[in-house]
């Protein structure tokens, strides 16, 4: 007696009976800012550390950083140097307006990333994970490399 294959024909009928699959959700789209040469300054002993990158906005419209986290201190923000009557004084600067088509560089002596109460010590060549937080709630992923006191 010769058995008939049935599972083929089975696997077809439960297939059409099941639901058919939702269409996949299109990803947000990513925000179209990009960093380049993110770095992190390292004072020996020093519970403080300063990053610096270019943030690019290659959108059609402004962008803000409403401010910038990183888990390896226990607050980060936006920092801008300045030199008044031979005085250098830093003061917070959030949030940092790219405009389209722009390029802004924080580099020292300028805007940069102050980052308060690092929870280790850092030591050159080791990599600081940042995140830059954009109005409309996007996040930027950014990953700073150590360098000696004395890079610029």
């Amino acid at each position: 007696m010769r058995r008939a294959n049935i599972l083929p024909s089975y696997a077809a009928a439960l297939l059409a009976l099941a639901p058919a699959a939702a269409p996949a959700q299109p990803a947000a789209p990513a925000p179209p800012v990009t960093v380049t040469d993110a770095w992190v300054r390292v004072i020996p002993g020093a519970s403080v550390a300063a990053a610096y990158m270019t943030l690019h906005n290659g959108g059609r419209e402004p962008l803000k950083v409403i401010g910038v986290r990183s888990p390896l201190a226990k607050m980060a923000m936006i920092h801008e140097t300045q030199l008044v009557n031979g005085v250098s004084s830093m003061r917070g600067h959030e949030p940092l307006t790219l405009p389209p088509g722009a390029s802004v560089t924080l580099a020292p002596g300028g805007l940069h990333v102050m980052l308060h109460d690092l929870t280790r010590a850092l030591a050159v060549g080791d990599e600081v994970p940042l995140e830059l937080s954009l109005e409309g709630g996007a996040r930027v992923a950014v990953k700073a490399r150590v360098r000696p006191l004395s890079a610029e």
